[in-house]
Formats: C-alpha cells, sequence, structure tokens
C-alpha cells in the first residue's frame, strides 16, 4: 500500500514539474509587466488578508498580531515594493566597457529567468520565508514548486489557499506534506533550489541538488555571537539583544545564540538584560506564561530539544542566571539567562535556536576574537561597542555572513542589503536586488565588429610578426 502511495506522489510530483516545465519559454520572452501583475495580485492577497495570516500564527506560534506584522508581512510587502519600483532596471541589459585587448567590441550582461525553481522554506517565520523568496524568483521570471513546512500547519494550509487563488500551477504550485516529499522533489531536475533550514539539512539539499548540477542557495543558520565592549552602551546592548534573542521564543536564524561580554561590564549587563526581557515581554506584572507577547516553542520535539540542552549545560556546571522552566503540554519555555556553561557543552556547539541564552565571559578583546574564530562562520555577528577601532579590528578579524554594529538582526529587513551566509552558515545572497540575482542567469553576450579586429592579428598560424605583437601586449599587463 505504502509503495502505491509513493508511486502516486511521485506521479503528481512529476506531473506538475513538467507542467511548469513546459511553460518555462513562455515566462522568459513575456514582457516584464507580466511578472509585475503578479507581484501586484500577491501584495492585494496579503493586504486583504491579514487577518487569516495573523490567526495562522497565533494558531501555529501563539503570536502576537503586531508582531506578525512587523517581521512576515512587513518583511514580504517591502520585498515586493522594492521589486515592483526596480524591475525595470534590474532587468534591462547592463553595458559592458571593452578592454584594450578586445576594442572594437560591443558587450552587455543579458537577465534571464533560470527556469523551474524549488523553495524549501522553514517553519519559524513561515510566511515570510516562503514569500520573501517567491518574489524573487517571480521578480526574475521564474515558475515556482514551493514545499512549506510541516510543522506550522496552518500558515502551510493559507500559503496553499493563497498560491491556488493567485497564480497558475504553470506559474506557481505549493505541495503539503512531510519530509517524503521534499525527498521527491529533491530527485527532480530544477534549475534552481531555494533553501532555508539548518546546516544538517542545508547538506542533504547540496548534495541532492549536485546529481542534477543544480544551482542552490542555502540560507542556514549556525552560532551567531554577539561581542559587548567595555565601551559599549550597555541599556542599547541589553534592550536589542533581548529583543533579537526572546522575539519569536529565540526561534529566529540571525538570533544572537550566544553573548561575548567584557569581565568588567558583566554584572551590569546581566541586571540589564533581565530588565528589559521582564519591560519587553511581560507587563502590569504578568507572568511569562500568560503573556500575549510571548509566542511559544513550535513544536513538543524542539521543546524537549531545548530543555534536554539546558539540562545538560547545568549538570556540567552552568548557571542559571534568569529562568529555566517551561510547561511541555503548552510549549511554554521560560527566557533564560545561563553563564558558566562549559565550552565543551552542546549548548555552545549547537545552534540553540530557542530562548535560551548563554552568557560568556572574556577579559581581553583577543579572547573573544579567538572563541568566534574558533567556530564556524555565523550567519551574523553583533558588535556593541563605542569605539571605532575595536568595532573595525572584530569586523576585520572575524568572518560572517553578516554583521550589525550596535544592533541586532535587523539587517534582515534591509532589503537593499544582501542577506546570507557563508560555508557553514549558507551560500548565496537573497533580499532586493540581490535576490533577483540569485534567481537569474547573467548571461554575457558580446559582439564583434565586421574585419580586422583585435584578437584576429593573434590567430595562428604564429609568425615572428603576431610573436612581436604578443610581447608588446603582455607588457600592457
Amino acid at each position: 500500500m505504502q509503495t502505491l502511495v509513493d508511486s502516486s506522489l511521485e506521479t503528481a510530483l512529476m506531473k506538475e514539474f513538467l507542467h511548469q516545465k513546459s511553460n518555462v519559454k513562455a515566462l522568459k520572452t513575456e514582457g516584464l509587466k507580466n511578472r509585475i501583475h503578479r507581484l501586484k495580485k500577491l501584495r492585494t492577497w496579503i493586504q486583504a488578508n491579514r487577518r487569516r495570516i495573523h490567526e495562522a500564527m497565533y494558531a501555529d506560534f501563539r503570536k502576537h498580531p503586531v508582531e506578525v506584522d512587523g517581521i512576515e508581512i512587513f518583511h514580504v510587502l517591502s520585498e515586493i515594493k522594492t521589486a515592483i519600483d526596480n524591475l525595470d532596471r534590474w532587468a534591462s541589459p547592463k553595458k559592458v566597457d571593452a578592454p584594450v585587448t578586445m576594442l572594437g567590441t560591443k558587450s552587455r550582461i543579458e537577465y534571464e529567468p533560470r527556469g523551474v525553481c524549488l523553495i524549501l522554506s522553514p517553519w519559524n517565520y513561515p510566511f515570510s520565508l516562503c514569500v520573501g523568496p517567491l518574489v524573487s524568483a517571480l521578480a526574475a521570471g521564474n515558475s515556482v514548486i514551493i514545499k512549506p513546512s510541516e510543522f506550522t500547519v496552518h500558515v502551510s494550509a493559507l500559503l496553499k489557499k493563497m498560491v491556488s487563488e493567485i497564480f497558475e500551477p504553470s506559474v506557481v504550485t505549493l505541495f503539503e506534506g512531510g519530509s517524503d516529499v521534499s525527498q521527491k522533489l529533491l530527485k527532480l531536475p530544477f534549475d534552481h533550489i531555494f533553501f532555508t533550514g539548518s546546516p544538517p539539512v542545508g547538506k542533504i539539499v547540496m548534495k541532492a541538488a549536485a546529481e542534477h548540477l543544480t544551482s542552490v542557495t542555502l540560507e542556514l543558520g549556525g552560532k551567531s555571537p554577539s561581542i559587548i565592549t567595555g565601551s559599549a552602551s550597555l541599556r542599547d546592548a541589553a534592550r536589542r539583544t533581548a529583543v533579537a534573542k526572546f522575539v519569536n521564543n529565540g526561534q529566529t536564524c540571525v538570533a544572537p545564540d550566544y553573548v561575548l561580554v567584557d569581565e568588567k561590564i558583566v554584572d551590569r549587563f546581566n541586571s540589564l538584560l533581565i530588565d528589559q526581557i521582564k519591560n519587553l515581554f511581560t507587563e502590569h506584572g504578568e507572568t511569562f506564561e500568560r503573556s500575549e507577547h510571548y509566542c511559544r516553542i513550535v513544536n513538543g520535539k524542539n521543546f524537549e530539544r531545548l530543555q534536554a540542552m539546558l539540562q545538560e549545560a547545568v549538570a556540567q556546571g552552568g548557571k542559571i542566571i534568569f529562568g529555566g522552566d517551561g510547561n511541555q503540554e503548552s510549549r511554554f519555555m521560560h527566557p533564560t539567562v545561563i553563564s558558566d556553561v562549559p565550552p565543551t557543552s552542546r549548548m555552545m556547539n549547537e545552534e540553540i535556536f530557542g530562548p535560551i541564552l548563554p552568557v560568556v565571559v572574556f577579559k581581553e578583546l583577543d579572547e573573544a576574537i579567538a572563541l568566534v574564530n574558533q567556530k564556524p562562520k555565523p550567519l551574523a555577528l553583533y558588535i556593541f561597542s563605542e569605539k571605532k577601532t575595536e568595532q573595525q579590528r572584530i569586523i576585520r578579524e572575524t568572518t560572517s555572513g553578516g554583521v550589525c554594529i550596535n544592533e541586532c538582526g535587523i539587517h534582515f529587513l534591509h532589503h537593499n542589503l544582501p542577506f546570507g551566509g557563508v560555508n557553514h552558515s549558507g551560500m548565496g545572497k537573497s533580499h532586493g536586488y540581490h535576490g533577483f540575482l540569485a534567481f537569474s542567469n547573467e548571461k554575457p553576450v558580446l559582439k564583434q565588429r565586421k574585419g580586422l579586429t583585435s584578437v584576429s592579428v593573434f590567430y595562428p598560424p604564429y609568425t615572428a610578426r603576431s610573436k612581436k605583437l604578443m610581447e608588446w601586449f603582455l607588457r600592457l599587463f
């Protein structure tokens, strides 16, 4: 029976893939106004269905609607507006100057869609991290098959309804389901795959893509550090760290995974951090569990993982400064701050992806930089310092997908900045123009003139004259 189910699923996936493949030429040759029309339809649907998005996000995370608007919806609408306003410029051929060796030629770069693309989106920001890449793919003129996460069933169901109401299946279609659906999709010869998720699954995606030499954009994660020096504005550092870490219950790829704090200020920072967590996520003396401003862990499996990680850290000598408790039935986990976590613990070597923040003390900046460099290159690095020399040194001596100075996480919402990781934290960039490029083939076009050209003088047979000319040419460089 299972074989019949698998066969039926594979047939359905292949049918939709071939349907989109047959439409590639039409999408490639249509006018930009058609792409813009699709983006406007998407924008209209989102604006008309904000309440439904709020309800789906609440059902999956118990998330406040203002938080949904501020992160999930704002990001997507910003991407759509940026694409609509700039698509004509992005897609126009770019003239390229000829070097001396190519005098007489005319060159340009043209931007063509990659073809049929696959978007594998995650559960932590299930709307924006699905629809954001979709905007870029449509702006570049592609067709798209989407596989959202099975962990956020309410948002995934709404995404499916959105796709069916807006798009023809030959342009965009969506398949719900578990990892079996993803595995079968990855067997198909897509023209590009955009994956957001964990590094271990990213490796699986990349391996599958290699079978078809399919290009990939991998937005992964890792242990993004925050370095807080003695010169930092501590109140800002505490408030901005608290927001970036505990919004979405810490389930954010660019959340600070641990903070490195100068020993001279660590006690003051910890005190301010705890105050800010309370001020931001509770009011009127209520508990975090009753607060409408503090959402939930996505499922029981991740709750158990986080509790096990915390218990292990404590057993190895970690000291809980704040929080630590939770309720498995409601998937509530109290915002937790912990110190003295051993460097060999899981907590200091695996991405936490939850509301636990280790505080690590350093004496000299050298120590903080060395600790960051001992780990795989992170998706983001945060610097809290009022000294330009400290800021520049940290940037110069570390590598990360992105950097914020005196801020955390908001570079993700800046659509003019390329967003992405490096090595372990991902490859390729997205958002705005960089997202358009991710889903485009930059095709060089060169046009040569008639008759004698700058390169024809070097055609064989190779004579004494051509040898002298080559000697002269080489001296130019």
